[in-house]
Parts: structure tokens; C-alpha cells; sequence
């Protein structure tokens, strides 16, 4: 059990049938009345951000969320396979439970599988991937100090923005949270 007046950032706990963490609180205590805590809260499982006052004295049952690193194998329509490294069990995952970031993985890679009770609920990509550049126009030398910036495709399908002197055939690192171009690899 977790009391409302013990909330740190990070903790999760199951609410209504929701499981939430907090992402912000602070303790109020009014010169007139009772204490209370104000919370920013978000859904781990859909990403929804509320705000939301408490007693003290409010208990929430604990929620734990597993984070397991699987290897993703490979895609069958809408199924993704990832593999566990330590037992080699298959886990089939729908591809509505991959998010936009997931674009940035290519077979073999590493993910986080987040899951509840069991119920997986997202797969985290590694935050840095090296992808070659399968597609792109032609880069030109002396392009390097200007911040145009040309589109390129990579190896798993995903376009991002370039600097003009990337050509077909580099590998670049990009981060999967914001799809940027890092720099080559």
C-alpha cells in the first residue's frame, strides 16, 4: 500500500482500474483547513495526464510495472516476435502495443517490453539505433555549414531529416524519442 501523503515522483499505483505514476506532487497545507496533495498523474498504459488532489491520508494499492530487455526477431502482419535471452521463449506482440518510435528497429535489436500483470502495454526501442541511409539526393562538399536539411531514407523504412552532405550508404545514429539525426557513425 502507498499512502498519498508518502508520493515521490516515479511511484505507480493502481487507481479505479488504472494504473498511474506520479509525475509531479506537492503538499499543500492551507492556513485555514485541512492538508491535501496535488499530483500530476499519467496513465502508464495510454499516456493520458491528469491533475488530481488527495487527502493524506488516501491509500492506493502498489502497482508494479515489469520492464524486461527481449531481442525483436521479426514481423508477421500484425504480429511482432521478441525473444527472451535467458529462457528463449517467443513472445508475440500487436502491432497497436508498438509506438512511433518503434520505427527504428530492425531485426535483432534490443527492446524494453513494459508490461502489468502480465499484459504487455508498450515496447521501448533502444533510445540511440545506427541505421544506414538506403535512399537519399546526392550530397555535395561544402554543404557542411549551412542547416538545410533534405530527407533520407534508412534501412528499416523510416525518413528523417539530413544535413546535406549525407549520402546513400552512411550510418547514422539517430535518436528514436524525437527521430533526429545525430551524426554519422
Amino acid at each position: 500500500m502507498v499512502v498519498a501523503g508518502d508520493f515521490k515522483n516515479g511511484i505507480t499505483f493502481e487507481m479505479d482500474g488504472n494504473v498511474l505514476q506520479v509525475v509531479e506532487f506537492q503538499h499543500v497545507k492551507p492556513g485555514k483547513g485541512a492538508a491535501f496533495v496535488r499530483t500530476k498523474l499519467k496513465n502508464v498504459i495510454t499516456g493520458a495526464v491528469v491533475e488530481r488532489t488527495f487527502s493524506p491520508t488516501d491509500k492506493f494499492e502498489n502497482a508494479y510495472v515489469e520492464r524486461k530487455d527481449m531481442q525483436y526477431l521479426y514481423n508477421d502482419g500484425e504480429l511482432y516476435y521478441f525473444m527472451d535471452m535467458e529462457s528463449y521463449d517467443q513472445l508475440p506482440i500487436n502491432a497497436d502495443k508498438l509506438g512511433d518510435d518503434f520505427k527504428f528497429v530492425k531485426e535483432n535489436m534490443m527492446c524494453r517490453i513494459v508490461s502489468y500483470k502480465g499484459n504487455v502495454f508498450a515496447v521501448e526501442p533502444p533510445t540511440f539505433v545506427e541505421l544506414e541511409v538506403t535512399d537519399t539526393d546526392p550530397g555535395f562538399a561544402g554543404n557542411t555549414a549551412t542547416n538545410t536539411l533534405k530527407p533520407a531514407t534508412l534501412e528499416t523504412g523510416a525518413v528523417i531529416k539530413v544535413p546535406l552532405f549525407i549520402n546513400t550508404g552512411d550510418i547514422l545514429k539517430v535518436d528514436t524519442r524525437t527521430g533526429e539525426y545525430l551524426s554519422r557513425a
